[in-house]
């Protein structure tokens, strides 16, 4: 049977259509032609933060220091939004420097750590280039090293071990892209730190077992690449379990983030699950400053939607980024990236 609709009706469909798309955005943010730009202007403004055009820098006790990993998530932002290049390139050329490198990894010998080997050999295969030669340094092959027995990713290092669940995900989704490809051990280990709930832990070998919602995104991107897909669509279906009605998600505290939902959303169009990633695709553009925002602020992502929080605005715009685009980890690329850092759209 053919239905024939007035074009009232086509006019309300397409209204329709047009207002689903623009996933719940408020009246104060953007207007509707900027919505398609989100994530490129949330990369375009976390480009125009970073100190000296370069790298990204932590505040404590009124004293700056740098920030390798915060940078590494900005370049991170920035494939996944598919702008900035020149803004990633330069970032990339500051953390592989030698003496911010040999800080952040350790020196290989007595110090050496399997998160941030493992983040920044990720990082340089984004990015196009060759981690087993990084300024002399194959970062490959260090990795590989800080492998146990176990098939854990663990830190050498005279002040302990601080490896977790993300140290262990970043690996696998490093040495996924090597021709030698995971060891099997890799994704056993993190497997087998499943909590009854389906969820995965930050830190194993607790007394109790507590899901993490950014320690389950990211193990659940490293175990469908490690070959375990009934593993990771445990933690899947964990992450849609706990979504709030809003469409974001808590941290350990409880409070609704851009951070965590930012992660999880990635994780969630990653896992093939688009309505739950819309959702909180949703939640994040609720917490992005829009046109009716400061000239400055245009296109931040606030971590938790109150007054503009400079001491985590940076973090929260880089991981929101993840999830406004939904690019999965394993597919993240800078190749074909727009050099420039685009603004909001604002009339």
């Amino acid at each position: 049977m053919v239905v024939r609709l007035s074009r009232h009706h086509l006019l309300a469909l397409l209204c329709g259509l047009l207002a689903a798309l623009t996933l719940g955005a408020p009246a104060l943010a953007a207007p509707a032609q900027a919505g398609a730009n989100r994530p490129a202007s949330a990369a375009g403004w976390l480009a125009r933060q970073l100190v000296d055009g370069e790298r990204f820098e932590t505040v404590f006790d009124g004293v700056a220091y740098p920030d390798p990993g915060l940078t590494l998530d900005a370049v991170f932002a920035f494939a996944s939004a598919g702008v900035a290049d020149h803004a990633g390139n330069r970032a990339l050329s500051w953390v592989t420097r030698p003496d911010i490198r040999d800080g952040y990894l350790g020196d290989g010998t007595t110090e050496a750590y399997a998160g941030a080997t493992a983040k920044l050999t990720l990082a340089v295969q984004v990015r196009g280039g060759d981690p087993t030669a990084v300024g002399g340094l194959d970062l490959v092959s260090r990795l590989r090293s800080l492998q146990a027995p176990t098939g854990r990713f663990t830190d050498r290092s005279a002040y302990g071990d601080y490896s977790n669940a993300f140290s262990q995900s970043f690996a696998i989704l490093a040495l996924a892209r090597t021709a030698a490809g995971v060891p099997p051990t890799a994704g056993q280990w993190l497997a087998g730190t499943r909590c009854p709930d389906g969820g995965y832990p930050l830190l194993p070998a607790q007394p109790t077992c507590v899901s993490d919602v950014d320690a389950t995104a990211l193990a659940v991107q490293a175990l469908r690449v490690a070959g375990r897909p009934a593993d990771a669509a445990a933690g899947i279906h964990w992450l849609v379990s706990v979504q709030r009605t809003d469409g974001g998600f808590t941290n350990a505290a409880g409070t609704a983030n851009a951070n965590s939902t930012g992660l999880a959303a990635q994780a969630l169009r990653d896992g093939g699950r688009p309505l739950a990633w819309a959702r909180a695709r949703g939640f994040l553009v609720g917490l992005q400053v829009g046109c009716a925002g400061a000239p400055a602020d245009r296109g931040a992502v606030d971590v938790d939607g109150g007054t503009l929080d400079r001491d985590t605005v940076n973090r929260a715009t880089a991981q929101a980024v993840l999830g406004l685009t939904g690019v999965g980890y394993p597919r993240l690329s800078a190749v074909g990236a727009d050099a420039h850092a685009p603004t909001l759209p604002c009339r």
